[in-house]
């Protein structure tokens, strides 16, 4: 019996993509038993009706579509732990993956009895056409990382960030399960928690330029990547928000250094006076950061944009008050230095304001 074979292909806005897609992928069925299924993130361009009716003629084609829910990392999560085959492969909807590729990790994946076969763009034996000069350095750089903060298990590797992979479905239910959607790459997630225990093979990629459409990389994108390696470093035992959170504040911590010194030389305040506008205008910069990377998935906008910020303020009074006090009192009893006043309050309100605003503010545990 051929062995059964799920598609996963996470869409959003890849109207323009998706049809010439399928239409090189369900030849497969002739050689699997062969499952596809299309998660789409609510797309506004009419990728989910269209899939719906090209359903309507193939019955091995599926369609997830997400309400209220988004993200690459969780997209693909859902669509594994959906899929029914005993092998499961991860490819992008924009075309940039070849569809010829498919055997050959599929292929790969049985012939060596490996856990995870990931298709790289770094293969000595794969070409890139479709990554600018400027990507394809930062995405080198970005392997760097990755392969330092990872298990030297996997080391060998040479595309942690790829968005082309083959597993075996079943015995890696449970590592798929414990993998953070919030992350940079569910690929890099995958082989974090699986702290070193996966076979892995690699496949060389012909990766393409884009056919329709514009790249989904921005600047949230390299903050997780950041995040993530942070997270892997301190071995997941911190937060992946708080770490985010605690980065921000850092920002906050030179909005408010910035802010003092200003008000004391350019308006001739004196610390205590001007202490309490450089603490709101850091609060300030915190919230709005926070809201753009931290909470992204959650974000703000419009009108619920400033209620979250008095919402945020409200909810940092205390520790605003207690930042300002505490400064105060060391800046007149311990020592008249402005930076470490100002680095005692700091501290001591970072955890209020992360668990506190996570709550009220952006409705998250």
């Amino acid at each position: 019996m051929p062995p059964r074979v799920s598609i996963v292909l996470p869409t959003f806005n890849e109207r323009g993509n998706i049809e010439a897609l399928l239409a090189q992928l369900l030849p497969l069925q002739e050689i699997f038993d062969l499952e596809i299924l299309v998660v789409d993130d609510d797309s506004a361009d009419g990728t989910a009706e269209l899939v719906r009716q090209l359903a309507h003629g193939e019955p091995r084609l599926r369609l997830i579509r997400r309400v209220g829910r988004s993200g690459l990392a969780s997209a693909i999560k859902e669509g594994l732990l959906d899929a029914t085959g005993d092998l499961a492969l991860v490819m992008d909807s924009d075309g940039q993956h070849q569809p010829a590729s498919v055997r050959r990790a599929i292929e790969t994946l049985l012939a060596g009895d490996f856990d995870l076969v990931v298709g790289s763009r770094f293969h000595p034996e794969a070409s890139i056409q479709g990554l600018s000069g400027r990507r394809e350095t930062g995405s080198t750089w970005a392997n760097a990382c990755a392969r330092y903060s990872l298990p030297k298990r996997y080391s060998a590797l040479s595309d942690f960030m790829s968005g082309f992979f083959a597993l075996r479905l079943e015995p890696l239910l449970p590592v798929i399960r414990a993998v953070d959607v919030n992350g940079f790459k569910f690929l890099y997630e995958l082989l974090a928690v699986s702290q070193g225990r996966l076979k892995t093979a690699e496949v060389p990629l012909q990766f393409q330029p884009r056919s329709y459409g514009n790249s989904k990389l921005d600047l949230a994108i390299f903050w997780d990547f950041l995040i993530s390696i942070l997270h892997s470093l301190s071995l997941r035992l911190l937060p992946r928000r708080a770490i985010s959170f605690a980065l921000v504040g850092a920002s906050g911590v030179v909005v408010q250094l910035l802010a003092t010194q200003l008000l004391m030389g350019g308006m001739d305040l004196g610390f205590e006076q001007a202490l309490p506008f450089a603490v709101v205008a850091a609060a300030s910069s915190n919230y709005l950061i926070n809201n753009a990377l931290t909470f992204r998935f959650q974000r703000l906008q419009g009108a619920a944009l400033l209620r979250g910020l008095l919402k945020f303020l409200l909810v940092a009074s205390l520790p605003v008050l207690a930042n300002v006090g505490l400064a105060s009192a060391y800046y007149s009893f311990v020592a008249r230095d402005t930076f470490w006043a100002q680095l005692a309050g700091i501290v001591v309100v970072f955890v209020w304001n992360y668990a506190a605003s996570s709550r009220f503010v952006w409705n998250t545990p």
